[in-house]
C-alpha cells in the first residue's frame, strides 16, 4: 500500500500525512463515540483512572474540561475498530511487516480555548526504547490548523539516534524538550486524516486557541513479537491485536 517514493519518505523524513483516509459515514460514525465520551468527561471534577483534565496555572484539575483518556480502548472497545481500519493496517504493515499489534491508546479532544496535548517529545522516551519497530499513529476527526491545535514535526530528527533529554513541567501534562522549531513542520489537514510516524521523531502540538474541538487518536503500532518491557503481551492492558494472518 506504500509506493515507493512513500517508503522513501519515511526512511528520510520519519512520517507519512495520508489525508481524508477515514471518510464519510466511518468518520462520522466514530466523530459520535468521541462525542459522547467528551459528555462523559464534562462530569468530572477530578482526575480518575483514564481519565485525565486540563490543568489550570497551578497544576490543579479543571473541571469538566477533558484533556485526554489515556487507555481509550480499554474504556471504551468501539475505539479498536478505529486502529484495526484495513486502510491504516495495510499501510503500517508495509512499514512493519504482518501481525500487528496496538498499544498506549489516546483520545485528545483539543477542547476549545486551551486544549492542549503533549508538547515537543519523542514517543520512545516514554516506551524506555529506541526501536526503529514501533510506527506511531495520529488520527484527525476533525480539520486541523495551527489555530485549533495541529500536529508538528521535525522532519528527520527520527535520524539523530538518540533520545534527547525531556523535562516535566508540574502545572502541564507529560515530558518534553525544546527543538529549533525553525525545523518544524505544521500539518495543516483535514479530517479523516491518517499521520503515521517513527517513535523515535520530535513532535509536539500547538494548544487550541480557537472556539472549535481538534478531536484526534494516537496509538503506536509493533510487530507482534516485540515485547518492550513497559507493554509485555499478555500482560499490558493496553495492547491489543490489531492484524493477524
Amino acid at each position: 500500500m506504500l509506493t515507493d517514493k512513500q517508503a522513501q519518505q519515511f526512511r528520510s523524513d520519519g512520517y507519512l500525512v495520508f489525508e481524508a483516509l477515514i471518510r464519510g459515514e466511518r468518520l462520522a460514525y466514530y466523530k459520535g463515540v468521541f462525542d459522547e465520551l467528551v459528555k462523559q468527561g464534562r462530569g468530572l471534577t477530578e482526575q480518575v483512572p483514564h481519565w485525565t483534565l486540563e490543568l489550570d496555572e497551578c497544576g490543579a484539575p479543571r473541571a469538566g474540561l477533558l484533556h485526554k483518556i489515556q487507555g481509550v480502548c480499554v474504556v471504551d472497545p468501539r475505539v479498536l475498530a478505529l486502529a484495526r481500519e484495513p486502510a491504516i493496517l495495510a499501510r503500517v504493515e508495509a512499514l512493519i511487516g504482518e501481525n500487528i499489534d496496538v498499544f498506549g491508546t489516546k483520545f485528545f479532544p483539543k477542547l476549545p480555548n486551551g486544549g492542549t496535548s503533549t508538547h515537543w517529545h519523542q514517543d520512545n522516551f516514554y516506551f524506555g526504547t529506541e526501536t526503529e519497530r514501533i510506527i506511531s499513529c495520529g488520527i484527525y476527526l476533525e480539520d486541523a490548523d495551527v489555530e485549533n491545535g495541529c500536529l508538528r514535526v521535525v522532519p528527520g530528527s527520527h535520524r539523530m539516534g538518540k533520545i534527547v533529554e525531556h523535562r516535566k513541567n508540574p502545572t502541564q501534562h507529560g515530558r518534553w524538550t525544546e527543538v529549533d522549531e525553525s525545523r518544524a513542520v505544521d500539518l495543516i489537514i483535514p479530517a479523516g486524516t491518517v499521520v503515521l510516524f517513527s517513535a523515535n521523531i520530535l513532535h509536539g502540538a500547538h494548544d487550541n486557541l480557537s472556539n472549535r474541538t481538534r478531536y484526534s487518536t494516537a496509538w503506536h503500532y509493533l510487530p507482534e513479537d516485540l515485547n518492550p518491557e513497559k507493554f509485555v503481551k499478555g500482560k499490558y492492558e493496553d495492547r491489543h491485536v490489531a492484524r493477524k494472518h
